[in-house]
């Protein structure tokens, strides 16, 4: 465009904004917020109030944006006369189509022919006619169609849709009310509702009724949930839930939620009477919430309760055997960590006894790591405290656990550790170790440990490693021999081991002092921990890192239980390796193996994560052999999958499993079948229990949940339908 037109172009543009500008706002002064801007083919002034604007016309005023292919705008009556296609846009999510408009010059009232209500680009109200009203707040439709479902000229009819007499949209609190409604799937009518009301796409939270939820199990038979939904200001609000069978169960469910300028709270719990343990009601109760507090410190609680064992897994909200309920505050910063917590149990599994099993534990921890000034290297210091109780007062074991029912203990602990590293010439890092702690135990109620108990230990120790690297445009390899002589002397306190009796021997704690996850027990004695590291990395982008070791003593430790692998002066050999997947292929693949010299297997785990488009995949098998010490009778060897398959843009199947391997028996299997597209969610779930879980009965769950999307806020899911032409 050569100059001169351009600058007549813009002064055209410049001056049929400042006449519209004017007609708009007659007996106003101009001012920049309220100047509308016109951009048309053709623009005529008739009888100095009437303009007629005419060819792809296009109008900004006050955040709305107006198109049509035609426009009169009279000025005695400040009235607009358009012609369609029109598109108006709020400027806040609404957007209105129409053929035809008698509107008001601010484009908030009047009449439109052939609408369209396109809100917050999900859901669409199509009318024979619209009226605003309240200065753009209201919108009546009559001889409407909603849906959010996208619409093929092939095939018209929306895989749902809401039929009504009449539709008023109310864009200050976001809510939609429908007159004589009908809800159609498929063009066929499944309800018919002579009132409704629901929240449009803009609104986050709102009182009403949610959608229901189908649920049928063996136990309690077939039910729906009516959740419904009540908000209690901008900072609280309240969900309550009856859920009724057809068996007589009937449930009570709430959950309460407050924001607070520090922190928040969740309160849920239900209230059931279903006949199943009696005439007596049935529930349970949990808070969870966390707070900031003063000088970085943050309070963080889980508070649970069950009237019995089997009412969780009843009502599918957990499988858990035993409930823990915790009051922690903590802080943590660069190079410390302070938390105190208290801890509430109850048990769920059959057998244990409420009262010989510690119901309330108490712990305080203080780490600090610093850099010694002669030493040299990084130090650590930890101050530790534990308290547990129990209910019983019995000092003997009357339940046959090997603990005495009635034991009470309380421990303070002070560590101090040290280490730092040299590096030699030829690439072998030299580190030297140190480790000092000290406990002072205070035991009651327990003929073989009572009364008060100091024990002191000390661990030295020397660590080699020598690291090679060979790179390559294909392949980077690194090995790397590792080795450590540790000595710490033999402790002479005897103390009860309520907190170290499980041990797991992996990659993690092959190159550590003591392997032992609590305080009770120490590992002792002169010791050689010996093994390579070994990391692959493909050019493909495939990881693959293997770790193998053993520890070798002067004498048999004799506090590890056997299904360790480290209870004699030679331990089993561990083996672990990590295959995976750098790029967006999702694989995983993870091995941990504890082998005997006869190649016999301790312990294994096998973990195969993997994830594609079209499906993915969560399977492991776990093997551990048995051992009375660590309350294992049996061996376990047991099976676990979970996985999905997209059949096609919409539909996804999934399944999955528990195989009891040493009892030849499938535990649980579970299919679910889930519907996504834009305006959908359908979700079909199918689970059997076969085997009993602690005391509670075997049994079969069936769900089912329907959610039609565009209304209060719930977004697309799944992919958009695709039309064919």
């Amino acid at each position: 465009m050569r100059p001169l037109h351009r600058a007549l172009a813009l002064l055209r543009n410049l001056a049929l904004s400042l006449a519209l500008s004017l007609l708009l706002n007659p007996a106003l002064p101009v001012r920049a917020a309220e100047l509308a801007s016109l951009v048309a083919d053709s623009l005529t002034i008739r009888s100095g109030s009437v303009l007629v604007a005419s060819g792809h016309v296009e109008i900004f005023y006050k955040g709305r944006h107006l198109s049509a292919q035609s426009l009169t705008y009279d000025g005695a009556t400040n009235r607009l006369q358009i012609e369609g296609p029109i598109w108006i846009d709020d400027g806040r999510g609404t957007v209105l189509r129409a053929e035809m408009a008698d509107l008001s010059a601010d484009l908030t009232e009047g009449l439109l022919i052939s609408a369209r209500l396109v809100l917050a680009d999900q859901l669409q109200l199509a009318a024979g006619q619209a009226l605003r009203t309240g200065e753009g707040r209201y919108t009546a439709l009559r001889g409407v169609v909603a849906s959010s479902c996208t619409i093929c000229r092939g095939n018209p009819t929306p895989l749902w849709e809401i039929r009504a007499d009449s539709v008023v949209h109310d864009n200050l609190t976001h809510q939609i009310w429908f007159s004589g409604a009908q809800l159609r799937f498929a063009g066929v009518p499944v309800l018919y509702m002579p009132e409704l009301r629901v929240p449009d796409p803009e609104l986050k939270r709102a009182s009403g009724l949610l959608l229901p939820s189908m649920r049928t199990t063996s136990r309690l038979g077939t039910g729906l949930r009516f959740p419904y939904f009540l908000t209690l200001g901008d900072s609280r609000d309240l969900t309550i839930t009856p859920y009724v069978t057809n068996q007589g169960a009937t449930t009570l469910g709430l959950r309460y939620r407050q924001a607070f300028r520090a922190g928040d709270v969740t309160i849920t719990g239900a209230l059931s009477d279903d006949g199943l343990t009696g005439p007596k009601g049935r529930g349970y109760l949990q808070a969870d919430g966390s707070f900031a507090l003063p000088r970085d410190f943050t309070l963080d609680f889980h508070l649970i309760g069950v009237s019995d064992p089997a009412y969780l897994l009843d009502y599918g909200i957990t499988d858990a055997d035993r409930l823990n309920s915790t009051l922690e505050v903590s802080r943590t910063q660069r190079n410390a960590w302070i938390s105190g917590s208290i801890t509430g149990i109850q048990s769920l599994r059959e057998g244990e006894s409420t009262g010989a099993f510690p119901s309330i534990i108490t712990d305080l921890s203080f780490h600090r790591r610093f850099e010694p000034a002669i030493l040299g290297g990084t130090g650590g210091f930890e101050l530790q405290t534990h308290s547990s109780g129990r209910e019983s007062t019995n000092p003997l074991d009357g339940n046959g656990d090997g603990l005495a029912d009635g034991r009470d203990l309380a421990r303070i602990s002070l560590r101090a550790d040290w280490r730092r590293n040299w590096l030699l010439t030829p690439g072998i890092e030299v580190s030297a170790m140190g480790l000092l702690s000290a406990d002072d135990y205070q035991i009651a109620q327990d003929a073989s440990f009572a009364g008060n108990t100091l024990r002191a230990a000390g661990t030295a120790g020397v660590e080699l490693r020598w690291p090679w690297t060979r790179p390559g445009a294909r392949l980077t390899q690194t090995i790397e021999p590792v080795i450590q002589f540790v000595a710490s002397p033999k402790a002479s306190a005897s103390l009860p081991n309520e907190d170290s009796s499980l041990v797991e021997f992996d990659e993690g704690n092959l190159f550590t002092f003591d392997r032992f996850p609590g305080a009770d027990a120490v590992e002792t004695g002169l010791r050689a921990n010996i093994g390579v590291n070994y990391d692959a990395i493909f050019a493909s982008g495939l990881n693959l890192g293997v770790t193998a070791g053993r520890v070798l003593r002067l004498d048999a430790p004799g506090n590890f239980p056997d299904a360790s692998g480290l209870n004699a002066t030679v331990s089993d050999w561990l083996v672990a390796w990590n295959l995976s997947d750098g790029t967006s292929q999702g694989l995983q693949l993870t091995n941990r193996l504890v082998l005997d010299d006869q190649a016999i297997l301790t312990k294994g785990e096998l973990r195969l994560d993997l994830s594609r488009p079209k499906y993915d995949l969560a399977a492991g098998y776990s093997y551990v052999k048995d051992d009375v010490l660590e309350s294992r009778p049996d061996p376990i060897s047991e099976l676990v999958f979970d996985g999905g398959y997209q059949v096609t843009d919409g539909w996804r199947l999934g399944g999955s499993g528990r195989y009891n391997v040493a009892a030849a028996q499938l535990t649980e299997m579970g299919l679910s079948l889930a519907f996504r597209n834009e305006c959908l969610s359908v979700d079909l779930s199918l689970s059997r229990r076969f085997a009993a879980l602690s005391n509670v009965q075997a049994s079969t769950d069936f769900g089912l949940s329907v959610e039609l999307l565009g209304f209060g806020g719930s977004a697309p899911q799944g992919r958009t339908r695709q039309c064919r032409q």
